[in-house]
């Protein structure tokens, strides 16, 4: 799972990205200090996952990951060349999920536009993402235009489809919003991509839980089926690094119930349809990232091609049942470790066993 993030210069992307990934990548109160994407791979915070490893004790834990991409600052024209341009949307089309970080702090930091407007700030963005995939549609609309001339009468409807998406970007639309934007999963559009608004708050509003520039950001996720956080990017970089003890400490002074990564990879669970499995034995503990409803076979594939090619069966016990049984065994023997076959609908916190043959 990757996740982008993406905003206007000085938002506080790199500031954020620091705070998540404790990968000290530049930051700085002027345009493109981003220049590559910074990567980092960050573990998934899962309690489950820890006490199946208190009570199993394995000689490893290894938690699930999600890499997050640190991508250069967008401005108005990226589209056509402004700014970094192409470079920056071939790096935003890598990615599985856009988080837009979206400035709603004042400081003595210049904003692009000179005035916070968290509204213009995601328009801006999404205008440019909407104009690229424009360009990417016309130019599938000429190949099939030919293919049409060509005698390619199956080309028809796809043609019609094609155009209607078209007006839907011209418009400024997003292509998730289209119906028929499955047909068109080839051309990686940027705004067919699950998208995060990010909030981004001062300390002094988060203390205070009053901002006004953050609730336009929720109330723009609401009106346009997104999920959005409030995290104030600069704390959680303090957060980042203090003691756990001591961070602990910090964020109860603040009212913070979790740490802002904890809520981040929850809600990007969320928008992407996330869920996670767990693998348990002596050797080692790990947590395992998987799309909800996904079936058994692709829960092994997820381990091993091997394992999904010669899958036979499955042992299953949800890992709530497994901590109250106390250990395999005893699960085993009240009959709650059950043997389920290639069709089973993994269920989120599900510890697993593969059995396989090839």
């Amino acid at each position: 799972m990757e996740i982008g993030l993406v905003g206007l210069p000085n938002a506080g992307k790199s500031t954020l990205f620091n705070a998540l990934t404790k990968a000290g990548a530049p930051a700085a109160s002027y345009a493109f200090t981003t220049i590559e994407p910074n990567v980092g791979i960050v573990a998934v915070p899962d309690e489950r996952l820890e006490k199946l490893a208190d009570l199993i004790k394995p000689d490893k834990v290894v938690p699930a990951t999600t890499r997050f991409v640190d991508i250069a600052g967008l401005v108005k024209g990226a589209s056509k060349g402004e700014g970094l341009g192409n470079k920056f949307l071939g790096h935003i089309r890598e990615v599985d999920a856009i988080a837009q970080v979206v400035r709603c702090f004042e400081n003595d930091v210049p904003h692009v536009a000179n005035q916070i407007g968290p509204g213009d700030d995601i328009e801006t963005i999404n205008t440019e993402l909407a104009l690229a995939d424009l360009a990417t549609c016309e130019k599938r609309l000429e190949r099939l235009e030919k293919l049409k001339k060509a005698g390619e009468k199956e080309t028809i409807s796809l043609i019609s489809q094609l155009e209607e998406l078209i007006s839907l970007l011209a418009e400024g639309s997003l292509a998730a919003n289209y119906p028929y934007i499955e047909n068109f999963s080839d051309l990686n559009l940027l705004t067919a991509k699950p998208m995060i608004l990010i909030a981004n708050i001062s300390e002094d509003d988060l203390r205070q839980g009053n901002n006004e520039a953050a609730s336009q950001v929720n109330d723009y996720a609401q009106s346009h089926n997104c999920d959005a956080i409030i995290v104030s990017a600069k704390v959680e970089s303090e957060l980042a690094e203090l003691e756990e003890e001591d961070a602990a400490i910090f964020r109860e002074e603040l009212g913070l119930k979790e740490a802002g990564l904890n809520e981040f990879i929850r809600i990007t669970y969320h928008t992407l349809g996330l869920m996670s499995f767990f693998t348990a034995g002596p050797k080692e503990c790990r947590a395992w990232t998987i799309k909800q409803g996904a079936n058994a076979v692709e829960a092994a594939g997820t381990i091993h091609t091997d394992f999904a090619r010669g899958f036979i069966k499955a042992e299953v016990i949800n890992y709530a049942q497994l901590l109250e049984d106390g250990s395999e065994n005893a699960a085993k023997e009240k009959g709650h470790m059950r043997l389920e076959g290639k069709d089973y609908t993994i269920q989120d916190g599900d510890v697993m066993h593969f059995k396989f043959n090839v």
